[in-house]
């Protein structure tokens, strides 16, 4: 795992533990207030009934206080009444100072500027009362005033009641905002928390599991085909032995039934034919014993643009009689690890192939560059190597099978050339690729591990 995966899977998961955090924190909350919310409401529904059915008992008492005095006469019930009075007085103003809402406490004022006219009223009865004695008709004037007057003071303890009620009603619709945000919080929380494990999936899968997907089915076709290599390398010895010993008789052979026929003539011309001919045939089965049982490299750390360098220098001879320019492009210092011998091989093969795509007048260009491309051994520091020309390019039905054993387009070729190149450039822990454009021209690219110097 590369540490941009290990960052990215950190991030991801550093993100949904602190969604998960904070819907924990959000419901925690929410809760609290809830409970602060209750207590509150608890409160209202307690002093809703408590204070009004207090200030209307209170009433009630002082106005039995004087219905007492009315009836009998008594002077004890007058102080009786003064003092539940005062009483009920010092209540409000007690009510007024404590925890109550604008709406109560400006009733509760009213209730204290009311009262004086209430016992103004009250010791106007209690006066009739002494004048014309007890149990004596009072003047109806007076009685409408005081039963006017005690009204409003009921009146005003059912506005206070009312007004605790409509505390207790905005205390439940803040009670339903909150829980309303509370479920909107959680549900939204919960919605990135869905999308940040699907993104995280997605991640995982792409990231890490489709890699070791590919990799585990490269690994397989390339297991595969080391086995039929394997098979193959065992068939090609027995096949290269049992030719290589009668092309070296008719080789022997040749040699001395040449010196028989005079130069220019039209035997030695013959037996020239036949020569080239075993040297192409001998070519063959170096080349099928070559792909088959390939040798292990030999590797040395240089300079990637050498290895381009070299490979210019013996071409551009032979390429300048047909009007092919070899190009080197600049590049930073970069090293790699190779057998120079077996990547000279590589390379040699791919100019030549480019050659023979071009066939006159064009260009090959050979460039070295670093890479972040993934390797067999799943690294991604790299260099490429890319050898580009301007020929025919490949087509579609020969691309399938540009890397099969023994296929060619080439009249004279054994269609070994790219497969030998593949395993070489395989053997050292690359990939052998390209791309190509019907008439406009093939690159390609053999991506190696970077060297450390």
């Amino acid at each position: 795992m590369t540490s941009g995966v290990k960052l990215r899977l950190a991030a991801l998961g550093t993100a949904i533990a602190i969604m998960g955090g904070l819907i924990a924190f959000v419901t925690l909350y929410s809760l609290r207030q809830f409970a602060d919310l209750r207590v509150k409401i608890n409160e209202v529904n307690a002093q809703s009934s408590s204070m009004a059915e207090h200030f209307k008992d209170k009433l009630r008492e002082g106005s039995d206080k004087l219905t007492h005095l009315r009836n009998t006469g008594d002077a004890s019930a007058w102080a009786d009444f003064l003092k539940a009075s005062d009483e009920l007085k010092a209540w409000i103003q007690n009510q007024i100072a404590g925890p109550v809402t604008p709406h109560e406490s400006e009733i509760l004022h009213q209730m204290i500027a009311l009262y004086p006219d209430y016992l103004q009223v009250a010791g106007e009865v209690q006066q009739a009362i002494q004048t014309a004695g007890p149990d004596k008709n009072l003047p109806p004037d007076l009685t409408d005033k005081l039963g006017q007057t005690r009204r409003r003071l009921f009146d005003l303890s059912e506005d206070l009641s009312k007004a605790h009620l409509d505390l207790k009603n905005q205390l439940g619709a803040e009670a339903h905002r909150l829980l309303w945000r509370l479920g909107a919080t959680i549900l939204g929380a919960l919605a990135l928390l869905f999308l940040s494990g699907i993104a995280l999936a997605v991640f995982v899968y792409r990231d890490m599991i489709a890699p070791l997907r590919s990799k585990l089915v490269a690994t397989h076709a390339m297991v595969e085909q080391q086995e039929k290599l394997a098979s193959l390398g065992l068939l090609a010895a027995g096949v290269a032995h049992e030719i290589r010993n009668p092309l070296t008789a008719i080789k022997a052979a040749l040699f001395t039934q040449q010196k028989k026929f005079a130069p220019g003539s039209p035997e030695h011309s013959d037996v020239k034919v036949v020569e080239r001919e075993i040297t192409r045939l001998e070519r063959i089965v170096n080349d099928f014993l070559q792909f088959a049982r390939p040798a292990e490299p030999e590797p040395v750390v240089m300079a990637a643009d050498l290895l381009l360098l070299e490979t210019k220098l013996f071409f551009a001879p032979q390429l300048e009689s047909r009007r092919i320019q070899m190009i080197l492009e600049p590049s930073a210092p970069m090293h790699v690890n190779v057998d120079p011998a077996q990547m000279k091989q590589v390379l040699i093969n791919l100019v030549q192939n480019a050659a023979d795509s071009i066939g006159q007048d064009g260009a090959i260009t050979l460039r070295a560059c670093p890479s972040r491309k993934p390797l067999l051994n799943g690294g991604h520091s790299a260099v490429l190597l890319e050898v580009a020309d301007t020929g025919r390019g490949i087509p579609a039905e020969a691309q399938k099978r540009l890397f099969d054993p023994f296929f060619t387009t080439k009249e004279n070729g054994t269609g070994l050339g790219l497969s030998i190149a593949a395993r070489i450039v395989q053997k050292h822990g690359g990939i052998l690729q390209y791309k190509t454009q019907v008439n406009h021209g093939t690159t390609f690219g053999i991506l190696l591990p970077q060297a450390n110097t």
